[in-house]
């Protein structure tokens, strides 16, 4: 049953945990940090503990105002790994991480245990995946600790999201999705003012799919939330620039970064923080000021 929730303006400051976020002055950046062996474009390069570290330092240095830790590959055709799986690769990462930076650490995950015990041990925000099919145990998780929740459209598992996925209003039927995940999401307790949304740029979609999503980005604003997108190194950056490494897509991913900002994102999640520092402040220079 679709459940109803009330519109308001986009909370653009947001408060938690001892952190203040203003998305009115600038827009943030968050940077990714895989703890996986076969993420699409940095698999296996952070897997071990201390280099995770050292490079979750770094993305602070560059700039990043966010850092995204993730323990469990989302790239189409990815096989889920166990709860406890996911614990042993993200959790000493999170724990040596917080005490070493100041900005604030989320954690990309669908599993609410994961999100519980990564909270316990330093994170501050969730970054759910599975957002528009909510697991009212995760809005549990986000409304008791007081976190701030992210939530992700996908059409499908991660595992079968690229099988030809159809839509017949895209952007409509996205905003509903979303509007019935963040009525879940309030109605387990989560403060309004703490929903930011994602409408999930490759997570489901062909490639006119996430041209369309980014040339038509402001339309989520009428969901009254912050707008998170992630266009960092996505295959359709590659497919439209016939590049199939993803990390060569440097530029294209700066164009996708720049467009989104002048059409409404408060976040951009990449992985390339240093140049996406340019991209935005130049950005932010024309369309926020």
């Amino acid at each position: 049953m679709k459940m109803s929730v009330k519109l308001s303006q986009p909370e653009k400051t947001l408060f938690f945990r001892g952190y203040e976020l203003d998305l009115s002055k600038k827009t943030h950046l968050m940077g990714v940090l895989n703890i996986t062996p076969d993420s699409f474009s940095d698999g296996g390069l952070f897997f071990d503990k201390d280099s995770a570290v050292e490079r979750g330092i770094k993305i602070e240095k560059e700039g990043a105002d966010i850092i995204d830790i993730g323990g469990e590959s989302t790239r189409p055709g990815s096989v889920s790994v166990s709860v406890d799986e996911e614990l042993r690769r993200v959790i000493p990462v999170v724990e040596a991480l917080a005490p070493r930076v100041s900005c604030p650490i989320s954690i990309d995950t669908n599993k609410p245990r994961v999100a519980e015990e990564a909270i316990k041990a330093g994170a501050s925000i969730i970054n759910n995946v599975m957002g528009t099919d909510l697991d009212r145990r995760m809005a549990a998780v986000a409304a008791k600790s007081g976190a701030p929740i992210i939530l992700m459209h996908i059409k499908g598992k991660p595992r079968t999201m690229q099988d030809s996925p159809i839509y017949e209003d895209l952007v409509g039927e996205i905003i509903s999705d979303l509007k019935n995940s963040i009525a879940i999401a309030e109605d387990c307790g989560v403060d309004p003012k703490k929903i930011i949304i994602d409408p999930g740029i490759g997570f489901g979609k062909t490639l006119q799919h996430n041209l369309e999503i980014l040339k038509k980005l402001e339309a989520f604003t009428v969901l009254g939330k912050p707008i998170l997108v992630g266009p960092s190194r996505k295959s359709f950056i590659g497919a439209v620039l016939d590049i199939k490494m993803p990390n060569k897509c440097l530029m294209g991913t700066a164009a996708a970064a720049a467009i989104a900002i002048a059409n409404g994102a408060d976040i951009i999640r990449v992985h390339d923080i240093k140049e996406m520092v340019q991209v935005s402040k130049l950005t932010d220079a024309v369309w926020k000021r």
